[in-house]
């Protein structure tokens, strides 16, 4: 029925927005926000009809959950770095009814999921970062995942990645794009230090296993890569846990996935934390 048309390992670093503000770091992450509307222009060509975003600025500590309201409009400032994010608009429309779809699917594969349709949910930034470059013209529809889970495992992760692609595929009249909005290793600028890590990778070590990271991406060893993903997450201060990476391979065929990530923004340190813009080809899922 429907159709997966894209998947991408995206930054949302507040950084991207201070970037467009008249100051010091005004254009700072023009190549990210680039590489944004290089991923929505790309969805454009596609046909995408809505954007699901596995967002690791939603922290929830029991079962799975989709914010699928019917629209999402406000003014938005960061409660974690408000001198980055301040007084941000935003609006952008929703969709119910995938948000249903994939839960259903997912609670039919074991993996309790609940959709939130009539809600007061409000979006994260892991989620209205990218939108506001992707999605600036309410072009697609969002549906926001929560990506940051406290007290789930990674295969379980990558199975709710699965049950949105059969979601899509199988019950969706629609094309889709997903999203894992989240870092590389995330350990950020310790206090006092932020102006002087603002575009570099907290430790040689981080940067140097994010770039490795990268390279077994680009050549397609995911097998490799999905072995040590939990020590990955542990030892280079995963964001989110990467639940939300967990959940795209999960989407993508998980260890047997077969395509090689382009990438769209190449590596960059931010805060102390390695970003990336990278699309990951959609394959047939393996048999």
């Amino acid at each position: 029925m429907g159709k997966l048309a894209l998947a991408a390992k995206v930054t949302h670093v507040p950084s991207l927005y201070l970037s467009e503000l008249d100051g010091p770091h005004k254009g700072c992450r023009q190549a990210a926000i680039d590489g944004h509307r290089e991923i929505g222009r790309r969805c454009r060509e596609l046909g995408v009809d809505t954007i699901v975003v596995f967002d690791v600025h939603w922290l929830v500590n029991s079962e799975y959950h989709i914010n699928c309201a019917p629209r999402f409009e406000g003014v938005y400032t960061s409660n974690e770095l408000p001198h980055f994010i301040k007084n941000m608009p935003y609006a952008y429309p929703g969709n119910p009814q995938l948000g249903h779809l994939i839960a259903d699917v997912a609670n039919e594969m074991g993996v309790k999921t609940r959709a939130h349709s009539e809600t007061t949910l409000d979006l994260e930034y892991g989620t209205l970062v990218p939108m506001r470059y992707m999605n600036g013209d309410q072009h697609f529809r969002t549906v926001s995942v929560a990506g940051w889970c406290m007290w789930h495992d990674l295969a379980t992760s990558a199975r709710f990645g699965l049950a949105v692609r059969r979601a899509i595929e199988e019950r969706y009249d629609g094309t889709v794009a997903i999203l894992a909005s989240g870092s590389l290793s995330h350990h950020f600028a310790n206090n006092g230090t932020a102006e002087q890590f603002m575009h570099k990778v907290w430790d040689p070590f981080l940067e140097a296993t994010d770039r490795n990271v990268v390279a077994m991406w680009e050549r397609g060893d995911w097998k490799t890569f999905c072995d040590m993903l939990p020590m990955y997450n542990e030892k280079c201060w995963g964001e989110g846990g990467m639940h939300d990476t967990a959940m795209l391979l999960g989407a993508l065929g998980w260890d047997r996935y077969e395509g090689r990530a382009e990438v769209v923004t190449p590596y960059f340190g931010s805060s102390g934390t390695g970003q990336i813009n990278a699309i990951l080809p959609v394959t047939p899922l393996p048999v």
